[in-house]
């Protein structure tokens, strides 16, 4: 089982760092009870390992002006793994397009954009999105307001599970 293969205090490390990921190592290490220098190892090691992808500012996009958000969700007229990749890398070229899922069912791929103005969207949706190859259809949502923007996982639904299982 993912997750299964950490120890408690890698997985201390991985839930402290996801909701404060600018803690000095020092801080990080008394916070799960361990002196620094192999705290700093564990750190680089989950890094290396890939649990740890990068460390980011949580930036509030209305106070820089980007005052749109959209969810954007495309269906596209193939489905082959080619296409499906095209599109994903289409994607990660435009900058309004700050996440790329793709589902399964009616909708082939969910986009969250952001833009600093309607105008600005509705120039890369007509311009840009709706006029890509292989894109049969695009349904947007405006969004409203947002009630969590949570990142990352829930740790204690991993730890309640490993409990379960020992």
């Amino acid at each position: 089982m993912p997750g299964a293969k950490l120890d408690d205090i890698d997985r201390m490390i991985l839930a402290e760092l996801q909701a404060d990921g600018r803690m000095t190592n020092v801080e990080l290490a008394k916070r799960v009870g361990i002196s620094a220098p192999p705290c700093l190892r564990r750190v680089r090691t989950l890094e290396e390992q890939g649990y740890i992808r990068g460390y980011h500012a949580d930036i509030d996009p209305r106070e820089l002006g980007f005052e749109v958000q959209v969810f954007a969700m495309v269906g596209l007229v193939s489905q082959a793994e080619a296409d499906l990749s095209a599109f994903e890398g289409r994607c990660k070229g435009w900058s309004l397009v700050r996440e790329c899922h793709m589902l399964n069912g009616e909708v082939d791929f969910i986009l969250k954009c952001v833009a600093p103005d309607l105008r600005s969207f509705q120039r890369f949706l007509t311009e840009e999105l709706t006029s890509a190859p292989n894109v049969a259809s695009v349904k947007t949502s405006l969004v409203i307001r947002g009630a969590k923007d949570e990142p990352g996982v829930p740790f204690d639904v991993l730890e309640a599970r490993l409990a379960k299982e020992a």
